[in-house]
């Protein structure tokens, strides 16, 4: 083993003691005083962290190698499934060393394309991200949001499609807006977020509001008509949707990710939004067309089921279920359902894998779309009055691939969108799907990626990832970084936790509030099954997760600290006494809890991982991965628990088995990152992993 330990002292954080007695249990805080980003002594914290961080990763054999791997794979680039809007076809593309995704415009399905809209050109250093966009329903206009330094803070602009002149029109604020446009192109209604002084300090991050902006009107928005405000809930955050008649507005109003209002407001009469779905504690979502709402929903239906309901009869007892929810608990999840040239596709997840089904507008089944293999769906395009649809599909082995479907025919035929060229030969590495047992037997999947040539004895640098939070299933995707794991004899297991949405509401609830530990049990469980199935031993086992699953990795390197080698903890929650005042967090208080309660301060206190750390445990190797900018989960967990792990774990000042923050600048959480800044976070992940794994080029870890 090549000692490393005389190149730098660990930094050794200061202690400055915090108390406060929550629900009669004391709280001491030996590093509460980094949660003010602003404070000089956390900014020398940070400074200090970042060059103990360096110290130890640049200097580690084969970086370069690593980079330039990197760079070809992130060349391969990603692709969406275009939108149509009259005879233009929009969809984003990234390739090669661009740093964002630009918006290409077709017009005709056999047109030349045309760059609409390139962020690669507005900032140099790549910073600017294009983060959304809509076009008008005959293509003539493209409403779209860019926001800076991965701050997903929107500024929306208009742009016209054939002459690609900027329209004069900047509103600020319109983080992951929603917008609809009036079929005549008048204007559109949109959803945007307060300015500072409108609201109390800090609060600006909620009171989303609905507003409608018609192109003659002031370019700032400030005139803008408000339409619709929730104000029984600032936290909650409305979407609209609108009518092929543009008489009737659709406004789907979310409170955490358990509740949707719908509201429908009749344009025509001006009379106050109708509230559909009063007091019902269940998703709702829909589309509009004929005088009807096409309405998903898992009332009472936890696989998610079809009703159809007449636009002038909205109240509940006059709906009509057109098609049913799946029969068996482990059956189809149904995702989404979409009118598109004057039918229904209806997207499920089946054992995590996506189909599409085909009905008629009465839920007469009409056709499968032939799916082309096992993978999940990344988009989905198509009007009302469409002629054909497009799906954007991807699996661990198949970049993403735009498919055309042929309303004529049914049948899915490869559009003009092309597969993105890989340089990397898939068909070399194995998929397989298995379930393995929880802590109470509940049978979990999980997919395991890994060469032909892998011997299930013991000894494969493994990488295990999860997620397990927020109604969101962690699907086959294409991720191209991951070849390089593999390239070098790795596995890579990705598991399918109980919080997701992979069989239905039951399972998102059995891993959320005071059941969030069943996902780390979920987790834990899948580490043991890797290593009892000989796939790798905890010695080679390395964790990673990002945001809910930074939280994920953080508690299970608390939890099981003997299990793992290594963790990437990336964006992560971890003070989960405190979360909920800083960034965007009262949003998720649905999901977790708040500290505030006495119940939830319980199992928040059991699990939170920052709270969890013992004084002389050995821990694995973590590298703590975060952003100044992130404006979704705040830095000071990775910084806090950086500082409690150097201060107190029986290695918290190794130099062979270090706690390392690295903190980027001019990064967010996540969305909108370049790819260059992608690039130099994936090469430090792998030198970091390479190195404690004792992977081929790397120092070997005894």
């Amino acid at each position: 083993m090549h000692s490393i330990a005389g190149l730098i002292k660990p930094p050794v954080p200061e202690k400055k003691l915090a108390e406060e007695t929550l629900h009669g249990v004391t709280i001491r805080d030996l590093f509460r005083y980094l949660e003010d980003a602003n404070d000089p002594e956390t900014r020398r914290f940070v400074e200090a962290q970042n060059a103990w961080t360096r110290s130890l990763l640049d200097p580690q054999p084969g970086r370069e190698a690593i980079r330039n791997r990197i760079e070809e794979l992130l060349g391969i680039g990603v692709i969406g499934a275009p939108q149509i809007g009259g005879s233009y076809y929009l969809y984003t593309k990234r390739e090669g060393a661009q740093n964002q995704a630009v918006l290409y415009v077709r017009q005709g399905l056999k047109g030349a394309d045309r760059a609409l809209v390139d962020v690669n050109s507005w900032n140099a250093l790549g910073t600017t991200a294009l983060d959304w966009f809509y076009p008008s329903h005959d293509g003539k206009y493209v409403c779209f949001g860019t926001s800076e330094n991965g701050s997903e803070i929107s500024d929306l602009q208009v742009i016209e499609t054939a002459s690609h002149k900027l329209l004069p029109v900047n509103i600020k604020r319109t983080r992951a807006a929603s917008v609809a446009w009036k079929h005549d192109n008048s204007g559109f209604f949109y959803t945007r977020y307060p300015n500072p002084g409108e609201v109390p300090a800090g609060e600006e991050v909620y009171y989303r509001k609905l507003f409608y902006h018609s192109l003659a009107d002031a370019s700032d928005g400030s005139q803008d008509k408000l339409v619709f405000f929730y104000d029984k809930d600032p936290q909650a955050w409305p979407n609209v949707t609108i009518s092929d008649d543009d008489r009737w507005l659709l406004i789907a109003v979310s409170q955490g990710w358990t509740r949707v209002n719908l509201f429908l407001r009749d344009l025509l009469s001006n009379a106050p939004p109708i509230e559909i779905t009063e007091g019902k504690d269940f998703l709702y979502g829909g589309d509009l067309y004929r005088g009807s709402i096409y309405l998903t929903s898992n009332e009472d239906a936890p696989r998610f089921r079809v009703f159809k309901v007449d636009v002038t009869k909205p109240a509940r007892e006059h709906w009509r279920e057109i098609i049913p929810q799946s029969p068996g608990a482990r059956d189809a999840v149904l995702q989404a359902a979409h009118v598109i040239g004057g039918r229904l596709f209806v997207t499920y997840e089946k054992d995590v894998t996506a189909e599409i089904k085909i009905f008629d507008v009465e839920g007469r089944f009409l056709a499968d779309v032939a799916m082309p293999g096992l993978g999940s769906l990344a988009g989905l395009g198509g009007n009302y009055d469409s002629e054909e649809a497009f799906f954007n599909f991807q699996s661990f082995t198949v970049p993403t691939t735009v498919y055309r479907i042929d309303m004529k025919s049914m049948s899915a035929d490869v559009s003009l969108w092309e597969s993105l060229r890989a340089t990397i030969d898939c068909q070399q590495y194995v998929v397989t799907q298995v379930f393995y047992p929880s802590k109470d037997r509940t049978q979990i999947p999980m997919f395991i990626v890994h060469g032909k040539d892998v011997k299930l004895d013991l000894q494969n640098p493994t990488w295990l990832s999860g997620y397990g939070g927020f109604n969101v299933s962690n699907s086959p995707s294409f991720r191209a970084s991951v070849y390089l794991w593999l390239e070098r004899g790795g596995v890579f297991a990705l598991t399918n936790l109980r919080g997701g949405s992979e069989y239905g509401e039951e399972w998102h609830r059995a891993g959320m509030l005071e059941h969030k530990q069943n996902v780390f049990d979920d987790f834990i469980a899948a580490a043991e099954y890797l290593i009892s199935e000989k796939y790798t031993n905890p010695k080679r086992l390395a964790i990673q997760g990002g945001s809910n699953g930074g939280l994920l990795v953080g508690a299970a390197l608390t939890q099981r600290p003997d299990l793992f080698r290594a963790v990437i903890c990336q964006v992560p929650l971890l003070d989960m006494l405190r979360y909920q005042n800083f960034q965007i967090a009262k949003l998720w208080i649905p999901e977790y809890g708040s500290a505030d309660n006495p119940e939830q301060f319980r199992w928040l206190y059991d699990y939170s991982p920052y709270h969890r750390v013992r004084a002389g445990t050995e821990y694995p190797a973590v590298m703590f991965m975060t952003a100044d900018t992130d404006t979704r989960v705040d830095p000071m967990h990775a910084k806090k628990m950086t500082a409690l792990l150097q201060a107190q774990a029986a290695n918290g000042q190794s130099a062979e088995r270090p706690i390392l923050l690295r903190l980027d600048v001019k990064a967010g959480h996540g969305a909108g990152k370049p790819v260059s800044k992608q690039i130099d976070e994936l090469t430090d992940m792998f030198a970091f992993l390479f190195w404690q794994l004792g992977v081929e080029g790397s120092r070997v870890i005894g």
